[in-house]
């Protein structure tokens, strides 16, 4: 299975057309149509489903766009690591991120070092735990910035400044906006939202066994699309602090928890990382951030 071949079959994958997908590649649409016949019999599996005007993928076709998208991604990453090699002006970073306010902290370390790098890139995933830690783990991520404990027995870590507040945004109109903060038994009976992860890993520290009482009618996994929801009316989102735009103009609001809930959060990278020159000058700044003066080596 050649890389080429790989990019061809998502290019069709994404037109959803032999003809445009080829005039984009820049190949006749016989040899593309060539090559994924090629690449059908040499998986043994029917990867498109071909009609008159387009063609979409099989089952077997969508396990190949996830597997061939992972694939080049670490093809283009290795490639932009060698090319980092040598005299060190620049490059690229790949840093995978939870939604937190906390953020700002690292961008303010990438602010400063960009001024020495001025070719320097990073480039954001915003994910959960899971998303995240899945990719540094498959080497597709130099690091990550997650809003859980890390597990000791994989990663090295450093804790950042500062903690994220939980609480619950809602519809200004609602009757828990006259509260200065919010109660479990506030919520019983009430539409509410989160993510997996926080079902998990937060909520069980903030109310116990009374988590089973509440009424959870859906989950998300970026918390801006939550707040979409809750201003249509779906129900009360429990998230961060500053996440959500709760400001004069908006129709939503933000109700700390209490007791008060707070998480912490961690930039983790997989112990014995081998990393690009640029990431270990990165992660040097981040260490001389974030760590005392001894333990910053």
């Amino acid at each position: 299975m050649e890389i080429r071949v790989l990019r061809y079959f998502l290019e069709i994958a994404r037109e959803e057309n032999m003809t445009r997908a080829a005039e984009t590649l820049h190949v006749s649409q016989p040899s593309l149509s060539k090559q994924m016949k090629e690449l059908e019999r040499e998986l043994g599996k029917k990867l498109f489903r071909r009609g008159s005007a387009s063609v979409r993928l099989t089952d077997e076709g969508m396990l190949l766009r996830k597997r061939a998208e992972d694939i080049l991604d670490m093809v283009d990453k290795t490639t932009d690591e060698f090319k980092a090699l040598g005299a060190v002006t620049g490059g690229d970073v790949y840093i995978g991120c939870a939604e937190s306010c906390q953020i700002r902290h690292l961008a303010a370390v990438i602010r400063e070092f960009r001024k020495s790098y001025p070719l320097f890139k990073h480039h954001i995933l915003s994910g959960d735990t899971q998303q995240v830690a899945e990719r540094l783990d498959r080497g597709l991520l130099d690091f990550a910035v997650i809003v859980e404990p890390p597990n000791l027995a994989r990663y090295n870590y450093i804790e950042l400044p500062g903690a994220d507040t939980w609480g619950v945004v809602m519809r200004k109109d609602s009757p828990l906006a006259a509260k200065e903060s919010i109660e479990v038994n506030d919520l019983l009976g009430l539409p509410l939202l989160s993510s997996p992860q926080s079902l998990e890993a937060d909520f069980p520290r903030w109310c116990g066994e009374k988590l089973d009482a509440l009424h959870f009618t859906g989950t998300v996994n970026l918390f801006y699309n939550g707040t979409v929801f809750v201003r249509e009316g779906l129900g009360y989102l429990l998230t961060f602090e500053h996440l959500a735009d709760t400001g004069r103009d908006s129709a939503l609001c933000f109700r700390p928890l209490s007791p008060r809930l707070e998480t912490k959060m961690y930039i983790i990278w997989k112990k014995y990382q081998v990393f690009t020159p640029i990431a270990e000058l990165l992660m040097e700044e981040i260490k001389a951030a974030f760590l005392p003066p001894s333990a910053a080596v």
